[in-house]
């Protein structure tokens, strides 16, 4: 079964080199011209040339001069992984089998934006990786294999994309099976049952202590390297705060009967000769093991 592959992230390289690995027929790789325009870019030219693989690079997926050159490779299917223009007709119809996608959200559920981030900030417990036949929606097309996988709470959104990798090396190889069965047909979607999530803002990351400690801590976790970091200010400056952990109270701490409110730092601990501040949240406290910046707090003052 010919393939063209687009692509433009480290996902897209990953599925690249799972496709060698499985010696699938390859037909041709449609990368980016422009690499600034993603954060997480990779390099699949190196992987071309090393392979034999014919390559194109462009900033218009639905150019005229792209769909002549996807059309002489002749791909019968199309596997379209990690790439920020929406694929239109007629690339969505040019290869027999359609054109591939792939989203980490178990849809009809969680389609759209930031679906790594937003899962692990929204504390689910559950999420997936979903490979599914593109049309003009986001992510709505029929399902051709979903398969999920659990969200620890000490998880990061990294460690939810190193699952969705390791996801793909058991779903990639059934997906091109699926595909050459002739027998085989996608699952269409219950949109009813669908939600979308949308992009993230920079508002989004800022933490209110009036938050739960598990709330605050799922955010830094969802937004900590390599992620922007979630952040606070404390005497009008901002702060990234790269970690956090729940502290537990024994009863033994003088300051744990009070009523402190949130935000207010209750404690300083010291470990290792750094200074760590212990801080009221909503229905508990957190202790702060990892920021960026000189952060000069003292017991009774608070964080914003």
């Amino acid at each position: 079964m010919r393939i063209v592959l687009i692509g433009a992230v480290d996902f897209s390289r990953h599925c690249l080199e799972l496709l060698l690995t499985m010696q699938a027929e390859v037909a041709g790789v449609v990368t980016t011209s422009r690499p600034e325009a993603y954060s997480d870019f990779a390099d699949l030219l190196p992987l071309t040339d090393a392979n034999a693989i014919p390559a194109i690079t462009t900033d218009n997926i639905n150019s005229d001069d792209i769909l002549q050159w996807i059309s002489e490779r002749k791909p019968e299917v199309i596997f379209c992984f990690g790439w920020s223009q929406l694929i239109r007709e007629p690339l969505l119809e040019l290869a027999p089998k359609g054109v591939i996608g792939a989203h980490p959200a178990l849809i009809p559920r969680n389609r759209g934006r930031h679906p790594l981030i937003w899962a692990k900030a929204l504390g689910l417990k559950t999420s997936g990786l979903t490979f599914f036949q593109m049309d003009q929606g986001a992510d709505s097309g029929p399902i051709v294999s979903q398969k999920n996988f659990e969200i620890l709470f000490t998880d990061t959104a990294f460690d939810l994309y190193q699952k969705i990798k390791k996801m793909a090396e058991r779903q990639l190889p059934e997906v091109v099976q699926s595909l050459q069965d002739p027998d085989f047909r996608a699952q269409r979607q219950d949109l009813t049952q669908s939600n979308l999530w949308r992009k993230r803002s920079r508002l989004d990351g800022i933490i209110d202590w009036r938050m739960s400690s598990e709330a605050i801590i799922n955010l830094i976790r969802a937004l900590t390297r390599p992620y922007p970091g979630a952040t606070f200010s404390h005497s009008g400056e901002e702060f990234i705060l790269w970690a956090a952990e729940p502290y537990p109270v024994s009863g033994r701490e003088s300051w744990a009967a009070l009523d402190h409110e949130p935000g207010k730092c209750v404690w300083l601990q010291e470990t290792n000769g750094k200074v760590r501040p212990i801080i009221r949240t909503y229905d508990g406290y957190i202790l702060l093991t990892e920021w960026q910046g000189n952060l000069r707090i003292q017991p009774e003052q608070y964080l914003d």
